[in-house]
């Protein structure tokens, strides 16, 4: 049984999708959670998902990519709930889907900056409170793509897969102090955002048709596995690239 009661979360990319159902997740297993995202207004709409539910929430606009934005909402959260003990790092940006040699270095490193750089900015600032409070748990949330290639996505690939190496790194160097540090990597989940990619194609009867399963996932299958890592319940687990795929191990591979 996962009992988040007295723990404080902080999530990235809350807004919507696997974000937004892990920030919910984590209130309804009774942790405080600062809701971020680079969109103000919809981590505002999470925040009011989680108080009409009777947990607690604090709305903070962050554009991870802004180191910043980044400390700053890491030291509100420390100075609203007295400390941080857990922190699922969510948000990202897809790449348009090209092969390599079609893409511009503008494009490459705009996504690497935002999927790798904007993962190591919020882990620097989030690392040192989880210390203070003697221990905890980050999330990364990676992607199928972390671990095998998506056709026509070098950008997102290259990018995950560093995500995947920056947690395994994070978990050897801070086990030591009581911190856990996973990657969740979903396949593709159906969300908002993709559904709209989607709209008018048969692509999500494509990608269901080629995962053992038989589906995608849904938002709130991944954020389980998410809060389940940030949980006593996986008190022994540490440096992991999770794979959420239905089963998938490198078929998966139509959406980033």
């Amino acid at each position: 049984m996962i009992n988040l009661a007295g723990k404080v979360g902080l999530v990235t990319g809350a807004g919507s999708g696997i974000g937004r159902a892990t920030a919910v997740e984590l209130a309804r297993q009774g942790a405080a959670v600062t809701v971020t995202d680079i969109d103000e207004s919809t981590a505002v709409e999470t925040t009011k998902l989680i108080r009409a539910d009777g947990g607690e929430a604090l709305p903070v606009p962050v554009d991870i990519t802004d180191e910043d934005a980044v400390r700053t909402a890491v030291e509100r959260t420390v100075a609203t709930y007295g400390g941080l003990d857990l922190a699922v790092n969510n948000a990202g940006l897809d790449s348009h889907h090209r092969q390599l040699d079609q893409m511009s270095l503008a494009e490459f490193e705009h996504v690497v900056h935002v999927n790798l750089s904007g993962t190591f900015l919020c882990m620097k600032h989030e690392l040192p409170a989880l210390r203070s409070r003697g221990g905890g748990a980050i999330v990364n949330i990676a992607s199928a793509g972390g671990l095998h290639a998506i056709p026509t996505a070098p950008a997102y690939v290259a990018a995950k897969h560093g995500v995947v190496g920056l947690t395994r790194t994070a978990a050897v160097d801070y086990a030591p102090h009581g911190i856990r540090v996973n990657a969740v990597c979903p396949g593709p989940t159906r969300t908002p955002g993709l559904e709209r990619v989607a709209a008018g194609t048969n692509l999500i009867a494509l990608q269901e048709s080629i995962t053992p399963l038989g589906r995608m996932a849904t938002a709130e299958e991944a954020a389980g596995v998410a809060v389940w890592l940030c949980s006593g319940a996986a008190s022994y687990v540490t440096g992991v690239a999770m794979s959420v795929d239905g089963g998938g191990g490198g078929r998966s591979n139509i959406y980033g």
